[in-house]
């Protein structure tokens, strides 16, 4: 499913995508702020580039994140759905923030996860997962 602004969908489209669209801009609204309350910094949220979309990029300190968002019905269910493709797409539009936005100051990056369900807290996974070569 393409991820982007509802009005893509078009006029009066209503249903399973625009739910979705809907239900990750909760999800990824939720994520944010508990990484500001974790002391981050956010970025971007939503960042596009040609080869990928990154959900959040932030910032604490020297250490860059960038984080998969999930949201599902249980947080189970959301760590599941990071798939080896999701990861190649991820790491390929961090190469592409990388070259567009270089900064000196940060010495540490890592790929986060954080994992969405109704009625609970989101889960943050530090270092979900590791760039593949």
């Amino acid at each position: 499913m393409a991820r982007g602004d509802p009005s893509e969908l078009g006029p009066g489209v209503t249903g399973p995508r625009q739910v979705a669209f809907r239900l990750g801009l909760s999800a990824e609204s939720r994520a944010a702020a508990f990484l500001i309350a974790k002391g981050f910094r956010i970025l971007a949220r939503r960042w596009r580039s040609p080869v990928g979309e990154i959900d959040i990029v932030a910032r604490r300190r020297k250490l860059l994140v960038f984080v998969e968002v999930k949201a599902r019905d249980t947080l189970d269910g959301a760590a599941e759905c990071v798939t080896p493709q999701q990861k190649r797409r991820i790491c390929a539009a961090a190469e592409a923030w990388l070259a567009k936005y270089p900064d000196k100051n940060v010495r540490d990056m890592r790929f986060d996860a954080m994992l969405v369900a109704p009625g609970r807290l989101p889960r943050h996974i530090p270092a979900a997962f590791e760039v593949e070569t």
